[in-house]
This record gives structure tokens, sequence and C-alpha cells, in this order.
């Protein structure tokens, strides 16, 4: 006779056990499909993807250098107000110990003039307007007091003065450390990118790029162009001598450069003193357009000002590029921004 159990119903352990299989299963099939390599990019495209990341971080570390100038501007500025304030309160004192001199004298002589109530009272200007009109002051008293009054007028501007510019500096230090953040986030975004590359790119790309800095730092057809002037020539020769020297952002020599590092460096060895930044370079001197260039003038890149090098003639110039290049020769047309102006210093 046929037998007509009802199939065995699995246990629910074991279906537990299935379920917390097949999700699992499910997981890991996820988890694979995520880690599946990306789409490898090819050398060239890496260093052009690099080679931007480097603009974005030159035009970052000049808004920098701007920053860091303008904070030791400020820092100089408040350290000779706060000196000027600390002369002015002695000389108040010393004025004050005066007045009180003459008070004493006259309480001597046989009487208590007025003018001791200045020692009593919280406003010398009310007590001076009171005192003059009685005429209850003698002339010398008079015009000790309206030193006194000019001294406080001083050191009350001055000492409002000193607290705007110590407002205006913390936002400077805070502008640099935003600055400098951004200038290495964007170089180690670039780094990362390189390292991407297999050990056979990363040697072709130095190769590449070695190639490059050397036939860039050999002398170069400069033409037939004069120098602007001594100075200029003087500049250009000194930063002629920096040659290969690598760049490095917030730097201004002689191990390294940035682009305004080698500009302010080389001008500085000719006797003038440039300002940090290449944006705030644009008004040392007269602008000129491309047909007036001469050796030695500085020559501006990009909408923002971001790029600065000295003219070499014949269309070329001399600078500190980007990271990753070194102080080199290089046609105007390759710069990668394009040329805004030139300025005589």
């Amino acid at each position: 006779m046929a037998s007509h159990r009802r199939p065995k119903q699995p246990s629910r352990t074991r279906v537990t056990v299935l379920t917390t299989a097949a999700a699992a299963a499910v997981a890991l099939s996820a988890n694979a499909a995520d880690a599946a390599p990306r789409e490898k990019l090819g050398k060239d495209e890496v260093k052009a993807k690099v080679d931007k990341l480097y603009e974005q971080a030159e035009q970052a570390t000049e808004k920098y250098n701007g920053a860091k100038e303008k904070q030791q501007k400020l820092q100089k500025e408040i350290s000779t107000l706060q000196d000027g304030v600390a002369r002015g309160q002695q000389d108040l004192n010393k004025l004050r110990d005066g007045l009180g001199s003459l008070a004493t004298a006259q309480y001597r002589s046989g009487g208590i003039d007025p003018s001791v109530q200045l020692f009593l009272s919280s406003d010398p200007d009310d007590f001076l307007d009171k005192a003059s009109t009685l005429d209850q002051l003698s002339g010398q008293q008079v015009e000790a007091l309206k030193k006194i009054q000019d001294r406080q007028r001083e050191l009350t501007q001055e000492r409002a003065e000193a607290t705007e510019k110590l407002k205006d500096l913390a936002a400077t230090r805070t502008e640099l450390g935003a600055k400098k953040k951004e200038v290495q986030s964007k170089l180690a975004t670039a780094q990362k990118l390189l390292n991407t590359l297999t050990a056979k790119e990363k040697a072709a790309l130095a190769t590449e790029q070695a190639r490059a800095d050397r036939s860039a730092t050999q002398r170069v057809d400069l033409g037939d162009a004069g120098s602007a002037s001594g100075r200029a020539s003087a500049a250009f020769a000194a930063a002629q001598s920096q040659l290969g020297k690598p760049y490095v952002y917030g730097a201004t020599g002689t191990a390294s450069y940035d682009c305004s590092g080698l500009t302010s460096w080389a001008y500085a060895q000719a006797g003038v003193s440039l300002p940090r930044s290449s944006e705030a370079q644009t008004g040392a001197g007269t602008r000129l357009t491309r047909s007036q260039l001469q050796v030695g003038d500085l020559v501006f890149f990009f909408n923002d000002l971001h790029h600065v090098g000295l003219y070499a003639g014949n269309g070329q110039i001399l600078h500190a590029p980007r990271t990753g290049t070194v102080v080199r020769y290089e046609s105007m047309d390759t710069i990668g921004g394009p040329f805004m102006f030139g300025v005589r210093v």
C-alpha cells in the first residue's frame, strides 16, 4: 500500500541559514561590483589632469602670497601703533604730572586753584570749557590742559585704529590658512592621480619632464630686443642665474621659487622691491602691450593675473611655471592662459 506521508518540512533553523547565505551572496555580489576596477586613465590623461590641478594650486598660491604679505604689513603697522600709544600715554602722564605741580605750587602760595578739580573730573574737556569761561585758570594751566586734551584725542584715535588693524589681521590669518589648505589639497589630489600610474608610466613621464626642462633651460634665441632699463637688465640676468631651480609654492629662493617669488627676488638683486604676489606686482610700473615689451619687463597671464614672469625677447619669457617644473624659458603662447599685459618697473 502506497504511503501518504506528508513531505518533511525544512526546519526553521535550516531556513534561516539558507536565507542568510542568500543575503550574503547578494551582498558579496554587490561589493564585487563596487570593487570592480574602474577604467584606468592613460598617462597623458593623468598628466593633463595633474597639470590642471597644478595650475589651480598656483592660482591659490598667489592668493596665499598676497594674504601673507598683508599679514606681515599689518603686524608691522600694529606694532608701530602700539608703540605710539605707549609713548603717548607716557607723554600724557607727564603733562598731568606737570599740571599737578602747578596746582601744588598755588596751594603752597596761599590758595587752591580750581584746576585741582581736573584730577576729580572724568571729562577734562568739560572742565576746561567751564574753567575758561570763569577765567579760573592761569594761562600756563590752560595751555597745559589743552595739551592734555590734544594728546587724549590722539591716543583715542590711535587705539581705535589699532583695534581695527587687529580685526583685519585676524581675518587675514583666516584667509591665509584657507588658501594654504586649498594649495595642499590640490597638490594632494594631483599626487593621488600620479600614484595611479604604473612604475613604467611614471618613469616615462619623468623622462619627458626632464627632457622638457633641459631644453627649456638652455639658451634660446631671444632676438635683438634691448633691455627696458639697467635695472631690468640686472633683474633678468639674476633670473637667468636661477634657471633649473624647482618650482615650490610660497618659495622666494634661492633653492626654489614660485612665479612671483622669482620676479620679486630677481628685481631685489637690482635694488628694486616688488610686492609679493603677482596681482600686486601689476602696480609696480607702467603697463605695456605685447609689442612694447622689452627684456626684463614683467609679463602677466590669466584673467585673474595669477601668473607672472620676465620677458626674455622674441616672444619668450623666463619664469617659474608650476609644481613639477623648474625655472625656464617658455613661449608666451604656451603658458596655458592668455597674456594680459606687461609692466615696466
